[in-house]
């Protein structure tokens, strides 16, 4: 069984596309990065180059067969993160996977059985719960002073693109879904990590514009067993792009918009109620800089391995995340990916 470690975990990256360019980068200057790995040679050459000393291959069971590998991000297409995080857990590394993190919950089902059989750790890439207007939101709630939780409300979309619905997206073997398990699992994690478990699921999932055989459009009722709701819809026909979060307390209210870059500065809006009711106090705290989310998450990766602490979010949420999925999928007559590992 893996053991609290005070020595700086050592990497191997698989899948060295946008997002695991992000990830590298999140190492911080000179990386403590061993192997970048993808099915293209020449982009796992290109990457490995931000590191020195580390190797490039296709191949990622050379990354897990060396002993000095301790910890492994896995950044690849949906079809491919669970397969390869199993493989990653069984050879005893620990693991940051991308979210979903797989295509189905039976396949994170899996991949906890294994990580409580070996005593790794296991972290899903939810990356937004540490964007700056997320941890503020999260330090607002735990000061108390929003009182009790009621309801949130979000929305979270883009326009897609030209030849959008003929992307590895749009195809339900690689991608498990639509827009509903691509940023839908943000809405369904954050309203989660505020309100609790829901129990209720209700909703539906639909294609109303792209020529595909996946959703481009979900709308969700969430609650929980006190009855609080989370009113989630996302959408790739947003045309513009859009983050928005609510959070509704007795006492105060918290509005996020944006997410930097194309979704428009990032802010936080507090509001106060008075007294006397009436129009609230107001405070708006803005975050103008470059997103350290990933940075943020990776450091706090580390730590779980440092402290050999249960990550948060780990595949305990992430499953109930994609069983949510598949509740609205199969609702909404979409088909459930029934890939095993």
């Amino acid at each position: 069984m893996n053991r609290a470690s005070s020595e700086q975990p050592l990497f191997a990256v698989i899948g060295c596309g946008l997002i695991g360019r992000k990830r590298v980068a999140a190492l911080g200057p000179n990386p403590p990065l061993l192997y970048t790995c993808d099915l293209d040679a020449a982009r796992a050459a290109d990457l490995a180059q931000l590191a020195p000393g580390c190797s490039a291959t296709t191949d990622y069971h050379v990354a897990l067969a060396d002993a000095r590998v301790t910890a492994v991000i896995v950044s690849t297409l949906n079809a491919s993160l669970a397969p390869i995080a199993l493989a990653a857990v069984r050879a005893g590394k620990h693991v940051l996977v991308e979210k979903p993190g797989a295509l189905n919950a039976a396949q994170l089902r899996a991949l906890r059985d294994a990580a409580r059989a070996t005593g790794v750790r296991v972290r899903l890439g939810y990356n937004h719960r540490f964007h700056p207007a997320l941890r503020k939101a999260r330090e607002l709630v735990d000061s108390g002073v929003m009182g009790p939780l009621m309801f949130l409300r979000a929305r979270y979309g883009h326009g897609g693109r030209k030849g959008y619905d003929r992307e590895w997206r749009a195809d339900p073997a690689l991608s498990g879904g639509g827009e509903l398990i691509d940023q839908g699992v943000h809405l369904i994690d954050l309203a989660g990590w505020f309100l609790g478990e829901f129990t209720t699921i209700e909703g539906h999932a639909t294609t109303s514009f792209w020529d595909m055989k996946v959703d481009d459009n979900a709308f969700l009722s969430l609650r929980t067993a006190a009855g609080q709701t989370a009113w989630l819809h996302v959408s790739c026909t947003e045309w513009k792009n859009l983050f928005s979060l609510e959070l509704y307390g007795r006492d105060a209210k918290i509005a996020i918009d944006g997410l930097g870059g194309s979704y428009g500065p990032e802010k936080l809006t507090f509001y106060k109620m008075l007294p006397q009711m009436g129009p609230p106090e107001t405070t708006v705290f803005e975050f103008p800089g470059a997103d350290d989310s990933w940075a943020v998450e990776t450091r706090a990766f580390a730590e779980d391995i440092r402290l050999n602490r249960e990550p948060s979010p780990g595949l305990t949420e992430a499953i109930r995340t994609l069983e949510i999925v598949e509740e609205i999928y199969r609702k909404s007559g979409y088909p459930v990916s029934q890939a095993g590992l």
